[in-house]
């Protein structure tokens, strides 16, 4: 009898005699709620593969610098987490959870997800990778100096966003977009270069956006998503056992990163406005007039869609 041993030679993953060693990039640190919820994932897989399969997990993008759906797609690396909008190579398919004003709850944005998710799973098949699971982000709301309440405050700004969607609204409301890598935002706020900054609590949170900042809107702009895939070469060298408790760990995973998207958003609300930042509602006037620019701008990105994108929003609504 011959022990099956398989080496994947150039790439971070060992399979011998059916126990899998493999690596999973994490964009964020390791203390990002996302990286934490990386770091259950594979005590999860451990633990339903009866060690078995191992996973590694790697934090603030130690392993891949550059486009991660690329990375994973080479078997650069066989595991990574990504932010979905902001992922090269996805198309207008994964943007859909960063579109302005479509999902305003997270029972909203989790409906739409589901529904999405085919879509999803057929971008990712078509870069060679499989989609275990996605969490949202806590919503994307409004950092400025002075307080924002009606789309008139935006006119003149600079504003940093996170990708086209994000820099069309701020352009459509009046202001300018800047495209900043994370890592330099903070020095820009402090220049002036850049303000105001369209982000999550989380990140305003983890900036320590109170030190250069001093409001924050909570417009609900968006429910955007952070997914984590496998190449398909190391998906496909698990036996079918190590795959459904793979899965299994996906589903329990997702449900609890969900859940603590929530905690999250509250917690990091608690900390800026402990730090002196206001933190409001946006007003009647305000909510009326960014709606409006959300349904042109959905206009818009349907009106290049294929029909099985239109399908999903068909259904959404």
């Amino acid at each position: 009898m011959f022990k099956k041993v398989v080496l994947f030679v150039g790439v971070s993953a060992l399979l011998v005699a059916g126990n899998v060693k493999l690596d999973l990039n994490a964009k964020y640190g390791a203390n990002n709620f996302h990286t934490k919820g990386a770091e259950k994932f594979a005590t999860l897989v451990d633990k339903y593969t009866n060690g078995s399969v191992k996973i590694t997990v790697h934090a603030g993008s130690s392993l891949v610098k550059g486009n991660a759906l690329k990375a994973v797609k080479d078997g650069t690396v066989p595991m990574t987490d990504m932010f979905i909008p902001f992922t090269s190579g996805g198309g207008k398919v994964f943007g859909i959870s960063a579109l302005p004003f479509i999902v305003s709850s997270y029972d909203d944005a989790y409906k739409l997800y589901q529904i999405s998710k085919p879509a999803y799973d057929k971008v990712a098949k078509k870069w060679n990778q499989k989609m275990l699971y996605a969490v949202t982000w806590p919503p994307s709301g409004i950092y400025t100096m002075k307080a924002v309440n009606s789309s008139a405050d935006f006119k003149g700004v600079k504003a940093r966003t996170y990708d086209k969607n994000s820099a069309n609204f701020v352009k459509m409301a009046g202001g300018s977009a800047v495209a900043l890598p994370w890592g330099e935002v903070y020095s820009a706020l402090q220049t002036g270069m850049v303000n105001p900054v369209v982000t999550s609590s989380a990140s305003g949170k983890d900036g320590k956006f109170w030190e250069v900042l001093k409001n924050f809107t909570k417009i609900g702009y968006a429910y955007p998503l952070q997914a984590v895939t496998i190449n398909l070469d190391y998906w496909n060298s698990l036996d079918k056992v190590q795959q459904a408790a793979v899965l299994k760990a996906a589903k329990e995973i997702e449900a609890l990163q969900w859940e603590a998207s929530k905690h999250e958003d509250a917690a990091a609300l608690k900390m800026i406005s402990k730090n002196g930042m206001k933190v409001s509602e946006p007003s009647v006037a305000l909510k009326k007039e960014l709606d409006a620019i959300g349904k042109k701008l959905l206009d818009a990105y349907l009106k290049g869609a294929n029909s099985s994108i239109k399908k999903i929003f068909n259904e959404y609504k």
